[in-house]
């Protein structure tokens, strides 16, 4: 008597490692982190209520003029109701570095690329998931922090329809997603949370001022204005500074410097042992 004998395949196995399913571990991964939802509330908190901060002192008047008028540092009503906008891409920058470089510090890099052996498809999942949320909260948020804010400045305040606000209001979400992920970036480059986070800090809130400390006068308004922070700002500013690059510059700058050090991170992932 012969006996059939059946083979059994393992649940899963021959499963095809697709970018897709990689994106979907990294959704789940990404919020199974217990910093993220802290995070993106500490955020969208920073931008809204910093924001309505400015906003409020507009409108009590007190940059020394009875009411609506210039703000603290002479913003304008848009810029007042997004003046949170550099906390909050702290914030979302060093959550960016705690999803990919915890990863390292914890060990579960290793599970990751045992699983996706191509390496980079994990990358490139972690930058879709996380660019995308920062982008719709940060949309949100800052949207949030325009109509309040010109809530409380009342008949002062700036409108959706006034030239350059839509492009004020996206345009801080695009710099937070940029942001974020280049905190990621950095997080796969240099794979130690303390030395991203310093360097992410340094590169967009201490370089600009280092750079007009220590520059010659001959060059250092050309320096300043291609920086990282300061690209960003010249693509979400209302009215130009007469010093600064034009919005769309600007916002090319900004975007090349995260597409360098993605490149940068991407080579050492694939290059380099986990």
């Amino acid at each position: 008597m012969s006996e059939a004998i059946t083979a059994v395949r393992p649940a899963g196995a021959g499963a095809e490692v697709t970018q897709a399913r990689v994106i979907r571990s990294e959704w789940i991964k990404f919020w199974s982190l217990r910093s993220t939802a802290v995070t993106l509330a500490t955020a969208v908190t920073l931008l809204v209520g910093i924001g309505l901060l400015a906003a409020s002192m507009i409108d009590s008047g007190d940059a020394g003029g009875p009411g609506p008028g210039p703000g603290p540092g002479n913003l304008g009503p848009v810029d007042a109701s997004l003046a949170g906008l550099t906390f909050a891409q702290l914030a979302f920058g060093t959550l960016g570095v705690l999803f990919m470089a915890s990863e390292y510090s914890t060990g579960m890099i290793r599970s990751s690329l045992t699983a996706v052996p191509k390496r980079l498809p994990v990358l490139w999942g972690k930058i879709a998931v996380f660019g995308g949320v920062v982008l719709v909260v940060g949309l949100a948020a800052a949207a949030l922090a325009f109509t309040a804010g010109q809530a409380v400045i009342g008949d002062g305040g700036a409108s959706w329809s006034g030239t350059g606000v839509a492009r004020a209001v996206i345009g801080s979400a695009v710099v937070l997603a940029g942001s974020g992920v280049l905190g990621l970036a950095l997080g796969a480059l240099l794979r130690s949370t303390p030395a991203a986070i310093s360097t992410l800090f340094g590169a967009m809130f201490l370089l600009s001022g280092v750079a007009q400390l220590l520059l010659p006068a001959s060059v250092r308004d050309d320096v300043v204005r291609v920086l990282p922070a300061n690209a960003g700002d010249a693509f979400t500013a209302v009215t130009r500074d007469s010093d600064a690059l034009g919005p769309w510059a600007g916002l090319g700058v900004f975007v090349a410097y995260v597409a360098a050090v993605v490149v940068a991170g991407a080579w050492r992932l694939r290059r380099t042992d986990a």
